[in-house]
């Protein structure tokens, strides 16, 4: 067996339409076909790829998994490093900058209205 990239990431979540308005607005993703699930959800897609799965839960807006995984991010490559800085600005978005060293990857850091942390990588000539 041999391991290939990560497929997609899956997050319940309470608030469903803010996440999918935000995962659109955002990170320009867009909702896609989803299987035809018992439970409320979306599949936001990344180019051809259903890359977040979202799973409508009840009970109230909160911050994080009611099970306390150990998720602590997920993330993206990208390209237009300024264009995406400048959309986060503009929607008065909460972010963190942050250059890796020794490799010089720009990693954009993000939080979704549940307050997952995902980062954004450009590579360095950006």
């Amino acid at each position: 067996m041999k391991i290939g990239k990560l497929d997609h990431v899956n997050l319940r979540t309470t608030q469903l339409d803010p996440m999918i308005a935000w995962y659109a607005d955002i990170l320009g993703m867009k909702p896609g076909p989803r299987p035809d699930f018992p439970f409320p959800g979306a599949w936001l897609y990344a180019g051809d790829a259903a890359a977040i799965h979202l799973v409508g839960i009840d009970g109230d807006p909160a911050v994080g998994s009611e099970e306390r995984l150990k998720l602590e991010h997920f993330a993206f490559t990208a390209t237009g490093a300024e264009t995406f800085e400048a959309r986060l600005k503009d929607r008065g978005e909460n972010f963190r900058r942050s250059v890796q060293p020794g490799v010089g990857t720009v990693s954009i850091n993000v939080w979704d209205p549940d307050g997952n942390h995902i980062h954004i990588d450009f590579a360095p000539e950006e």
